[in-house]
């Protein structure tokens, strides 16, 4: 299996300019993040051609990238989401090397702990011919981040496909406390990292935005809206993600 792991980075950012660049520990957020994905393969016994590139629209990225030896390639400024961007990569990437790849992972560049085990389990998704999309969930197991709305939740069903995605926990717990539904049920938090097909990444991205996705503000349901199916795999390991120079303050302490 051939898979192009895509890194969308941009550096402006209303919360935190320049994020892809902050320094933890002395090296670049995005570092963390190529290099995690970069252990793809032989590290956890995997046997996949993979290639890893940082995505970007900005020449300060491109540079920090090749500056401590990785791949990166300039896409478009106007994308209104790391899922075009990764399209317009993957085009640019597949006309350079002159191949197509099986899978294209679009990786988070602000979680700089991922593992390369998540990517793996992801791609493994795709053993099954009728996964289109697949994602990661990892189950909640506080009150507090089951409350969050800042916390995606993702629901599935037996088939471990998604059902829905949504800021809300969900389902809800008739009669019962909302302190007391973790003890009823077992709810799961989103990890948005995403491995697509390439038919289906440039599908995806031709498609409106859908009524469920500008109420909830989350791009994954423009695809359910639209009949795509996304499977659900369930990982253990907590990533941690840097949205805020706060949580970057955090980390460095």
């Amino acid at each position: 299996m051939e898979i192009l792991i895509l890194i969308p980075s941009r550096y402006a950012s209303t919360r935190f300019p320049g994020k892809p660049l902050a320094l933890i520990k002395n090296k670049p957020m995005v570092q963390y993040v190529f290099e995690a994905a970069s252990k793809v393969g032989s590290s956890v016994g995997y046997k996949v051609e993979s290639s890893v590139y940082v995505a970007t629209d900005d020449d300060r990225i491109f540079n920090a990238v090749e500056k401590f030896g990785g791949k990166a390639v300039m896409t478009s400024s106007s994308h209104p989401s790391g899922t075009d961007r990764c399209y317009e990569a993957y085009q640019k990437i597949s006309q350079k090397v002159g191949k197509e790849f099986d899978v294209v992972v679009n990786v988070q560049g602000d979680e700089p702990f991922i593992t390369p085990k998540q990517i793996k389990s992801l791609t493994e998704c795709f053993d099954d011919d009728k996964v289109q999309i697949a994602t990661l969930a990892k189950k909640i197991e506080d009150i507090e981040t089951l409350q969050d709305i800042n916390k995606v939740k993702v629901v599935f069903g037996r088939d471990d496909f998604a059902l829905y995605f949504s800021r809300f926990p969900l389902p809800f717990c008739r009669g019962k406390e909302q302190s007391e539904w973790l003890k009823s049920h077992d709810y799961f938090k989103h990890v948005g990292m995403y491995a697509y097909r390439p038919k289906v990444l440039k599908e995806v991205t031709l498609l409106k935005q859908g009524e469920l996705e500008k109420q909830e503000s989350l791009e994954q349901l423009r695809w359910l809206e639209n009949g795509y199916r996304i499977k659900v795999k369930i990982t253990d390991h907590e990533s941690i993600g840097v949205d805020t120079p706060e949580d970057l303050r955090r980390l460095n302490s």
